[in-house]
């Protein structure tokens, strides 16, 4: 389990218009405003946070930012353990177990917002291509991860998604 699921943005708890956020299983995003809107007789501020890859747009109430995980980019500092996450080798023997209980627990991983969880699943997945087929419903999961992943990565590390593409796929082919 990593750390980086706490909401935290040069050392105070506020996020700014023009910071980048992660939002648990929907990726990174700009906060793009920060509205006060009336809701039941009381004014609540809410960051307006564009995803960048689906260009949707999500409310979060900034008092529940950090319940909802929402999060700073990944420290460039610490992508170390992520890759880390990325090159353990499977154990002798190991199980993955059922899909229906593997998918609980992959979308759980996911929806964690923890960078270190989405790269504990894709690495699951790689492995288990690289024994049979993948199902439909395991394509998907492996692809909402990757595509987590990458864009996150990309953007702590200021490099090209294609560039991490590269290296991710170095590491499964090893």
């Amino acid at each position: 389990m990593c750390y980086f699921t706490k909401m935290h943005n040069g050392g105070n708890d506020m996020f700014k218009i023009g910071d980048w956020a992660v939002y648990p299983a929907q990726g990174v995003g700009v906060i793009e405003a920060i509205e006060s809107k009336e809701f039941s007789g009381s004014l609540n501020e809410f960051y307006i946070l564009r995803i960048v890859d689906s260009d949707m747009t999500i409310m979060v109430p900034v008092t529940n930012a950090g319940q909802v995980g929402l999060r700073c980019l990944i420290d460039k500092k610490k992508l170390s353990i992520v890759y880390d996450i990325l090159e353990e080798k499977r154990t002798a023997g190991q199980s993955y177990g059922s899909w229906s209980r593997r998918q609980r627990e992959y979308n759980d991983k996911i929806k964690s917002g923890d960078l270190c969880e989405v790269a504990t699943v894709l690495r699951e997945l790689y492995q288990i291509r690289g024994e049979k087929e993948l199902s439909y419903g395991e394509k998907k999961v492996l692809e909402l991860a990757r595509k987590l992943l990458i864009k996150e990565i990309a953007l702590a590390e200021g490099a090209r998604e294609e560039q991490i593409v590269e290296r991710v796929e170095r590491i499964f082919l090893n």
